[in-house]
């Protein structure tokens, strides 16, 4: 009884710790800030609701990742097809104010991965997990997850290097152009 009583505090305080990096997390998968908002309220909901299975407390976080995980994965499969535009983006048209394009590439190639590889790449370098904290997320081995992180490394690497060949064919021909119109 005492042993059940302290996983739920250390889940209560874990969840209270890390809302905002459990809404970053969900709302790369789901794209959208009230989406994000109910697939961590939902996981919330399943992990209170399955607290009893957990029978350590160093398992919470990578056990609520995991949650989070499968949740916006639900979410999205919930919404297939369908993306509302946020609220500030619609402000932003209206009012005639600036497109953001920080790291449109990159976010572009994060998008293009294979599931399983977005999902690492998300979890090491944006939530900051360790290899072995991820394999547990995820229910992997840690080399299974050391090679799958490096093969999405090469396939993002190929995908941001085919966008600046892109771009720079993109250029010379603008170039080419502009000296074909000048005579």
């Amino acid at each position: 009884m005492f042993k059940k009583r302290k996983i739920e505090k250390a889940f209560i305080q874990f969840v209270t710790e890390n809302e905002a990096n459990l809404y970053r997390f969900a709302y790369n998968y789901v794209k959208n800030q009230q989406d994000a908002l109910d697939v961590v309220q939902e996981s919330i909901r399943k992990g209170l609701c399955s607290i009893h299975k957990i029978e350590d407390v160093s398992v919470i976080k990578s056990w609520m990742y995991r949650i989070v995980i499968n949740t916006s994965i639900d979410s999205n499969r919930k919404h297939k097809k369908v993306h509302p535009m946020e609220s500030e983006a619609i402000e932003l048209h209206l009012l005639g104010g600036t497109d953001k394009y920080e790291n449109i590439d990159l976010k572009n190639a994060l998008e293009s991965l294979p599931h399983n590889y977005h999902a690492i790449i998300l979890l090491r370098f944006f939530e900051d997990l360790k290899i072995e904290e991820i394999a547990k997320v995820l229910e992997e081995n840690a080399n299974t997850i050391k090679t799958r992180l490096y093969r999405a490394l090469k396939l993002l690497r190929i995908e941001l290097e085919d966008g600046i060949q892109e771009d720079q064919r993109y250029e010379k021909n603008e170039t080419t152009y502009k000296r074909i119109s000048k005579y």
